[in-house]
C-alpha cells in the first residue's frame, strides 16, 4: 500500500484545492470590486461584498472548467406541521 508523503511537521501532504485558473478569476473579480465595476448575475446590481466577489470568481472558474471544489450542498429543512 502506498503511503502519503509527510512534511517536516508531520502533516500529510495533499493536492491543491484550487487551480491557477480559479486564482486568476478571483483576482479579476476582486480587481473589478475595488474599482466598482463588478456586477452580480441576473440583477446586474453593483457588488460591494468581498465574499460575494470571491464567490463570483469561483463560479466563473467552475463554469470555464477550472479546478475548483464543488459547491456545498444545501440541505432542506423539515417543515413543521
Amino acid at each position: 500500500m502506498a503511503e502519503r508523503k509527510k512534511t517536516s511537521t508531520g502533516r500529510k501532504k495533499s493536492a491543491r484545492k484550487y487551480g491557477p485558473k480559479a486564482g486568476r478569476k478571483v483576482e479579476r473579480a476582486m480587481h473589478e470590486l475595488k474599482h466598482g465595476k463588478l456586477k452580480s448575475g441576473r440583477s446586474g446590481k453593483k457588488v460591494t461584498s468581498r465574499k460575494q466577489a470571491i464567490a463570483i470568481g469561483l463560479s466563473e472558474a467552475r463554469r470555464s472548467g477550472g479546478k475548483v471544489p464543488a459547491r456545498k450542498k444545501r440541505t432542506s429543512r423539515k417543515k413543521s406541521s
